[in-house]
């Protein structure tokens, strides 16, 4: 089974969700829905990078990478055409 660490940008305050699940479409869908607090002020939100991994460790490992402080500066510089061009907020 694959599964993906995803980051979300949300599209009302521009920022950034990192999160990991084994059905990628179907998690971006149930964050759009949520009523639960915060998601539900924050949506919609937009798919923005991903990467797949073929075990769960792996990908909650990454997830953990990408929500660290060497994490984050690795997706504002592998993400800084996407930062320049969209007024993306920048990672906490």
């Amino acid at each position: 089974m694959v599964y993906y660490t995803y980051l979300l940008v949300s599209e009302k305050d521009k920022k950034w969700y990192t999160g990991c699940t084994n059905n990628l479409k179907r998690r971006i869908a149930e964050h759009n829905a949520s009523d639960k607090y915060p998601m539900m002020f924050r949506k919609p939100f937009k798919l923005i990078y991903y990467e797949a991994c073929s075990n769960s460790k792996d990908a909650f490992a990454r997830e953990k990478y990408l929500k660290s402080g060497m994490g984050k500066r690795y997706l504002k510089n592998r993400l800084k055409n996407f930062m320049q061009n969209s007024s993306g907020a920048l990672p906490r």
